[in-house]
């Protein structure tokens, strides 16, 4: 990490630190004042998700069902990282060895696109800063399906998320996502307590 000076905030953006069992110890042992941003989101859309991007770059992986569960529809099978990252609950007991409750934001990634700038705002006064993103800063690309950030007027084009955002996913059966959904509830749930938030995605 690069050396903050007084009135700087330093960034860094790792998506796997959340779920690696080593990130908090080093994290802490660097700066135990970090703040922490984790965002996430329904961890069955999540899964579906990690699957579209892994079969887009792997062409003839086996179903998702054939993934998510073992020996077909049997207990979910959660060695496979798709399933196991949302956990939550289980990464957040993992943390908060570490860190205190109050050292983190966790932003909903389903309110990120239907109103990104009032979690961004929710962003900006975590981190003490002055609300200077808002929604005139965003506009809807029905493309994509995501919120895109406008350029200031004469910088060029609008920032929309990359090529790898807002594919298609696969269709997985019913019965599959109740599965998933009901395996995941009580994780859920837990994570809610933890949290003080309700993700609503029961």
């Amino acid at each position: 990490m690069p050396r903050t000076l007084d009135g700087q905030i330093t960034m860094e953006k790792t998506p796997s630190y959340f779920v690696t069992r080593e990130a908090p110890g080093r994290i802490h042992g660097m700066s135990p004042d970090t703040k922490l941003i984790v965002v996430v989101r329904n961890p069955v859309t999540r899964a579906i998700s990690d699957y579209a991007q892994t079969l887009s770059k792997t062409p003839g992986l086996p179903s998702f069902r054939a993934l998510a569960f073992r020996h077909g529809l049997g207990p979910v099978d959660t060695a496979w990282s798709a399933v196991r990252i949302g956990l939550y609950a289980q990464h957040l007991d993992n943390w908060l060895r570490f860190f205190p409750l109050s050292r983190f934001l966790f932003v909903s990634g389903e309110r990120l696109v239907s109103d990104p700038a009032g979690e961004l705002g929710r962003v900006q006064d975590f981190l003490g800063l002055r609300r200077v993103v808002t929604d005139k800063h965003f506009y809807f690309n029905a493309t994509k399906g995501f919120p895109c950030l406008k350029k200031a007027q004469g910088s060029g084009r609008p920032r929309c998320l990359g090529k790898s955002k807002g594919r298609p996913h696969p269709r997985v059966p019913a019965t599959v996502v109740q599965r998933l959904r009901d395996f995941y509830r009580p994780f859920n749930r837990k994570f809610y307590q933890m949290t003080g938030q309700d993700f609503g995605w029961d």
